[in-house]
C-alpha cells in the first residue's frame, strides 16, 4: 500500500479507515461462532483473540498508509505523539459479549480525529454485511448508496434503542421515561443501534456509559446523515461520559429528558 506523505484529504482518509475496517472485520468472522472463549480484563468486560488480532490488523493497515499518525484502540492503547494532529480511533469488536455469544449484530469500529475534530466515522458489521461510513463533507453512505436519517417527528411514533436496559435503568429515570413516550424499545445495541439511527431504521440510541473507542465514528456518522449525536448533556463528544443519538428532529425531545434525568441511589 502506497504511503500518504503530504496531508490528506477527507476521501483519503475515508477510504483507508473502510478498507481497515472491512479487513479486520473478515478476519473477526474467521473466530465467530467456533467457540473462541474470552479473557477477562481488569474491568471484567471480555476480550478474544478476534478481538487482539483484528486491532493488530487496524494498525498496520492505518500506519502502512499514515505511519506518522496516533492511533487510540481498545486493546493495545494509544500510539504516536499525543499532539498529533491525525488520530484514529478503533474498537476491533465493538459488542464483544454478543460475538462470543454468537449473536451477529457486533461491529467493527474506526475514527479519525482531525485537529481534535472527529471527522471521519466506519461502522462495519461483518455479520451481517453492512457498513456504514461518513466523512466531514461527504456525506453518509450505507454499503455505498446515500443514507440519511427518519423524518419522524414524534416520539410516540419512535424507535428507542440502548445497549443495555438494566444499565440504563440503574443509573436514572431518563430510559423509564423515554419508554412511556416511544412506540416501541429494543437493544439492537452497540454499534448496531448508532447504524439503524444513521440509516434511518430507528429514531433514538442511547448509552449510559461509553469510551471514546465505543463511538469514536458516530458523531460524523449521525452528523453527515442529518441527526445528532452528543452527550446527555448536550456536548457534541465522543469523548463521554455518556452518548445518545437520534434523527436531529426529536433530539431536543430527548435531550430535555436525559437533562433532566434523577439519578437512582446505589
Amino acid at each position: 500500500m502506497t504511503m500518504i506523505a503530504r496531508e490528506p484529504t477527507m476521501r483519503e482518509l475515508l477510504d483507508v479507515a473502510m478498507d481497515a475496517a472491512y479487513l479486520a472485520g473478515k478476519l473477526t468472522l474467521a473466530y465467530f461462532n467456533t467457540g473462541v472463549r474470552p479473557d477477562f480484563k481488569s474491568d471484567a468486560t471480555p476480550v478474544t483473540i478476534a478481538d487482539r488480532e483484528a486491532e493488530k490488523l487496524l494498525r498496520a493497515r492505518i500506519l502502512s498508509a499514515f505511519p506518522e499518525h496516533a492511533v487510540l484502540g481498545e486493546e493495545e492503547g494509544a500510539t504516536g505523539a499525543e499532539d498529533a494532529e491525525y488520530r484514529w480511533i478503533v474498537d476491533p469488536i465493538d459488542g464483544t459479549k454478543a460475538f462470543v455469544a454468537g449473536v451477529p449484530l457486533y461491529g467493527v469500529l474506526v475514527g479519525v480525529e482531525v485537529r481534535g475534530e472527529p471527522s471521519v466515522g466506519v461502522i462495519y458489521l461483518p455479520g451481517v454485511g453492512d457498513m456504514v461510513a461518513a466523512a466531514s463533507g461527504l456525506g453518509c453512505t450505507w454499503n455505498g448508496r446515500p443514507c440519511r436519517v427518519s423524518e419522524v417527528a414524534h416520539l410516540s411514533d419512535s424507535l428507542l434503542l440502548t445497549s443495555s436496559i438494566v444499565r440504563c435503568q440503574a443509573r436514572s429515570d431518563a430510559f423509564d421515561r423515554l419508554m412511556e413516550r416511544t412506540r416501541l424499545q429494543r437493544t439492537w445495541g452497540d454499534a448496531f443501534g448508532y447504524a439503524l439511527v444513521a440509516t434511518g431504521r430507528a429514531e433514538v440510541m442511547i448509552d449510559p456509559a461509553i469510551s471514546p473507542w465505543d463511538c469514536a465514528p458516530m458523531l460524523p456518522i449521525l452528523r453527515e446523515a442529518g441527526g445528532r449525536f452528543s452527550d446527555w448533556k448536550g456536548n457534541d463528544t465522543i469523548h463521554g461520559p455518556d452518548s445518545v443519538a437520534t434523527n436531529g428532529v426529536l433530539y431536543e425531545q430527548v435531550l430535555d429528558i436525559l437533562a433532566n434525568e434523577r439519578r437512582r441511589k446505589h
